[in-house]
């Protein structure tokens, strides 16, 4: 998708106005944090589990080269082929020569961020191929011509009734008066539209959540199932993932599961769960008769040598956007591109650029909240920092931001009169509030009032309460 990360103020301000987003959201908001909480304190050893998966997931950037070269071998071993791909025009390229040596132009797709990161579906359309999208919320956005909005829960932006009306529009050959009021008849209507395009694909795209080394094997996870179908059906079975993904061995893929689905979606493991290992061999009963891994680096090797690494531990799992109060108010489209959230804010300007991206960074009130739930214990936070510095030092943040910046400097490092400034302000805040105790309204503080009410503060300065205590 062709990034608009550069527009994030803008997109930010018009999602909190659109009362059908809010309503997704808040659903967001009060299922995801209770699910994840509860499934976590069935599994006493999960703190244990995230500290493996962080070693698994660092030795193996630490040893990147090592292990997709190993990743390679056995592939080509199996009968499958591997295409090293620097950036996402290569990567369409390797996908569309694929099906132009098939002859194909049907296309069933898994659900792939990065082929969403590529823009493969309008690049295979540009060249006659048609790519269907089979995993339910794909689907959807695909029928709206929509991007994802979260990395797990693609389609969590709409209600019930807006998809509802989707399908009334699409599915236009269908009784117009058929009940679509329940999510079982959704989904059904779903099921039986996209049952031809898993039988008439020529070519079958997945992405993978792991790739194992010592095997030579792809995992996915799915609830729908429709990946399985995706990969076995058709003649041909294409994997278009980062080269991040690679992991040592089958155990380690083990360990990232049990944290995984937990992570995601607040269960103790999804519903389905594949291995592929390269095309059909002798006596199997199905799989494709051709398997090929697309690998993508796409700014990832350069991430890896920066002090922007750890973000590459990340097993997109969601957890991150499900808790960020930023990404709640705004969704994931106000982010302009195909990562949202406080990984997105942290991965979209290594990959896309800082000049576009400079707003995403700033897009956080370090609560903190992003770093508690990671599973894999990326320091988003400090991350999104490092950030904010690059853009100060550079010149990339506001003027006014800067100079506030510099005011808020120059009194710091003059205690007493900082405190004295402090107590003056806090006073005449109380003062302005009234009875009413916060803000509809207030010069310099637009950005927040624009959307919400700014408490006034209350009880005297910090140092004032410590010294009390």
């Amino acid at each position: 998708m062709k990034p608009t990360s550069h527009q994030f103020v803008e997109h930010a301000a018009a999602a909190q106005h659109d009362a059908s987003l809010q309503a997704a959201l808040g659903r967001l908001n009060r299922d995801a944090r209770a699910s994840r909480l509860h499934v976590r304190e069935r599994l006493p050893e999960f703190g244990a589990l995230s500290d493996a998966a962080v070693e698994i997931k660092t030795h193996s950037l630490a040893r990147l080269d090592h292990y997709l070269e190993e990743f390679e071998r056995n592939v080509s071993a199996l009968g499958g082929t591997v295409h090293w791909c620097r950036d996402g025009e290569e990567a369409c390229e390797a996908v569309l020569e694929i099906c132009r040596a098939r002859g194909a132009t049907a296309v069933a797709k898994g659900k792939s961020m990065v082929s969403e990161e590529i823009a493969l579906n309008d690049h295979l359309a540009r060249h006659g191929v048609d790519a269907i999208e089979t995993d339910l919320g794909e689907y959807i956005l695909q029928l709206r011509g929509e991007t994802p909005s979260h990395i797990v829960m693609p389609a969590i932006h709409l209600t019930q009734d807006g998809i509802a009306d989707t399908f009334r529009d699409h599915h236009d050959t269908l009784d117009s008066k058929r009940p679509l009021g329940e999510a079982r008849e959704l989904t059904d209507e779903a099921r039986r539209t996209l049952r031809g395009a898993f039988l008439g694909a020529e070519i079958g795209i997945t992405g993978a959540n792991f790739l194992i080394a010592e095997t030579g094997t792809a995992v996915i996870v799915t609830n729908e199932g429709n990946g399985d179908l995706v990969q076995s059906l058709p003649p041909v079975h294409v994997v278009v993932t980062g080269i991040e993904k690679v992991i040592p061995t089958a155990a380690d893929a083990f360990t990232l599961l049990r944290i995984l689905a937990r992570s995601a979606t607040g269960q103790e493991f999804s519903s389905y769960t594949t291995f592929a290992t390269g095309p059909r061999r002798a006596g199997d009963a199905d799989g494709p008769e051709e398997f090929h891994v697309v690998l993508l680096d796409n700014g990832r090797a350069e991430l890896l040598a920066g002090e922007f690494r750890e973000a590459l531990r990340c097993i997109r799992c969601g957890a991150c956007q499900s808790v960020c109060p930023v990404y709640r108010s705004v969704g994931g489209h106000a982010y302009g591109w195909v990562y949202g959230g406080p990984i997105g804010a942290v991965l979209t300007p290594a990959l896309i650029g800082h000049d576009q991206t400079r707003d995403l960074p700033e897009a956080s009130s370090f609560c903190g909240a992003c770093e508690e739930v990671c599973p894999v214990r990326i320091p988003l936070p400090a991350l999104l920092r490092r950030w904010r510095e690059r853009s100060h030092r550079s010149g990339l943040s506001p003027a006014r931001s800067r100079a506030a910046l510099a005011v808020w400097g120059w009194l710091a490092r003059r205690p007493v009169l900082y405190r004295l400034a402090m107590r003056c302000a806090i006073g005449a805040l109380g003062a302005m509030a009234g009875r009413r105790g916060r803000f509809r309204w207030l010069p310099l503080a637009g950005g927040w009032t624009d959307a919400r009410d700014l408490p006034a503060p209350e009880g005297g300065t910090f140092m004032d309460r410590w010294r009390a205590t």
